[in-house]
């Protein structure tokens, strides 16, 4: 290939860059929709902002229109899908700080849900749990960002060591468990 070929041939263009999201809201396919409200409403936190009939409900915090909706359009009365199965592996729910986590999962465990694990990330402290519907449910608070482990280049090391869950129960807001 001579120079002048060089200076003809085509130029592949620059890709534009790939706008980026921000997770809207999770919508959960679920058998009955007030025993999941019962789970997401009443021990989870999240306010109905608008409800369907016995079909649906939008439910959100800090006056959002949804961050997470519930329905049966598809799934009323059913059984969730089997282990090995393709699907969502969970959805994660962030809580201001370590006294808001401590406090729902306090509330969870005396609801008489069992947790699945509970997790130290570095980055954040998460506590695992299936809703009434067996959708995986984590969930989590982070610590500061200048708290984040970091390797020597400045990547994020996050870890997954056992979660002192008695600590966290033990910095539970007493009027919010």
């Amino acid at each position: 290939m001579s120079a002048t070929d060089l200076d003809t041939a085509p130029t592949r263009a620059t890709p534009a860059p790939v706008p980026v999201p921000t997770l809207g809201h999770v919508h959960l396919k679920v058998a009955n929709l007030d025993r999941a409200l019962g789970f997401y409403r009443d021990l989870l936190g999240f306010e109905v902002m608008e409800r369907m009939g016995a079909d649906a409900a939008f439910l959100a915090t800090d006056g959002y229109h949804h961050h997470l909706a519930l329905n049966t359009w598809e799934s009323k009365d059913a059984s969730p899908p089997p282990p090995g199965h393709t699907g969502l592996f969970h959805a994660a729910f962030l809580y201001k700080d370590r006294a808001d986590l401590g406090a729902v999962v306090k509330r969870v465990l005396d609801a008489g849900y069992r947790l699945d694990g509970a997790s130290d990330h570095g980055v954040s402290e998460a506590v695992y749990l299936r809703d009434p519907d067996g959708n995986g449910v984590e969930l989590y608070r982070d610590r500061p960002r200048a708290d984040w482990p970091r390797r020597s280049d400045g990547s994020l090391k996050m870890t997954s060591q056992r979660l002192d869950l008695a600590a966290l129960l033990a910095e539970a807001h007493p009027e919010q468990s």
